[in-house]
C-alpha cells in the first residue's frame, strides 16, 4: 500500500477560514504533522477532532523527519500544517515535501488549498497581480539592502512578509527609494484587529505610528509601471 501525504492549510486567525476539504481531511488522516502541536491542538478541538501529532518545524531533528518517511512507507495519510496559512509558503513544509518527492516518488503529495497571507493581502490590494514578486521574509542582516533595492527597482507588484519588531525599520530604510509609489499594508489580516493601510509609504508610516505594532504585517508594494 502507497502513502498519502496532504498539505492542508490552516486558518492565518479566524477558524471559519477552514475549509471543508481541510476539514474532512484532517479527520481521515491517520497522523498530523506539525509546527507546534499546540496551536494545532487548539483547531482541532474547535472542530472536535482527535489525531495525533507529531511535531515537525524548521528545528526538527533528523529523526522527526524519518517518521513522516517511515509514516508514508507504512502506507498510511499523513497531514502537514504550518501554524497559520499554507505550507510551503515562506515556511519550511517546502523541504518535507521536496524530500518525500525525492524518496518516495510512488507517494500521492496532495495540495488542499486555503487560507494565505499573501493571498489574502493580494486579494484587496488593488494593484496588479497578474504577475507579482513574493519574497517571503526579508533578510535582517546579510543581503538586506541589495533586496530593499530590488524592491524599488521591479516593474511589478512586490509583496513580502515582516515582523512587528522590524516592520517600521523596513518601511523607513526602503521609503527614499521608493517616493510616492504606492503602498499597502495588511496587520492582523482575518483577526479581530485586522487593519488595512494604505497610501505612500510616508503616509503608512504615519498610520501605523498612530496604531498598533503587534501582529504579523504583510506588505505589498506597486511596481515601476
Amino acid at each position: 500500500m502507497v502513502g498519502r501525504l496532504s498539505v492542508v492549510a490552516t486558518p492565518i486567525g479566524n477558524l471559519e477560514d477552514m475549509t471543508l476539504r481541510a476539514l474532512r481531511t484532517l479527520r481521515e488522516c491517520d497522523v498530523i504533522f506539525c509546527e507546534d502541536t499546540r496551536v494545532t491542538a487548539k483547531i482541532l478541538a474547535r472542530y472536535e477532532i482527535r489525531k495525533p501529532l507529531h511535531r515537525l518545524d524548521q528545528h526538527a531533528p533528523e529523526a522527526h523527519k524519518r517518521v513522516v518517511l517511515q509514516t508514508l512507507r507504512d502506507g498510511k495519510h499523513a497531514a502537514l500544517v504550518t501554524d497559520a496559512g499554507t505550507p510551503g509558503v515562506s515556511d519550511p513544509g517546502n523541504i518535507v515535501v521536496a524530500r518525500v518527492a525525492a524518496e518516495m516518488p510512488d507517494v500521492r503529495i496532495e495540495p488542499i488549498p486555503g487560507p494565505s497571507a499573501l493571498t489574502a493581502l493580494t486579494s484587496v490590494a488593488g494593484m496588479p497581480t497578474d504577475r507579482f514578486l513574493f519574497l517571503g521574509f526579508l533578510p535582517v542582516k546579510k543581503h538586506r539592502r541589495a533586496i530593499l533595492e530590488r524592491i524599488a527597482a521591479s516593474d511589478v507588484t512586490v509583496i513580502f512578509y515582516e515582523s512587528p519588531h522590524r516592520i517600521v525599520r523596513t518601511l523607513h530604510e526602503i521609503a527614499p527609494l521608493l517616493d510616492t509609489r504606492a503602498v499597502v499594508l495588511g496587520r492582523e489580516l482575518t483577526k479581530v484587529h485586522e487593519t488595512i493601510y494604505r497610501g505612500t509609504v510616508a503616509d503608512v508610516l504615519a498610520q501605523l505610528e498612530r496604531g498598533s505594532m503587534k501582529g504579523e504585517f504583510v506588505v505589498a508594494i506597486a511596481g515601476t509601471t
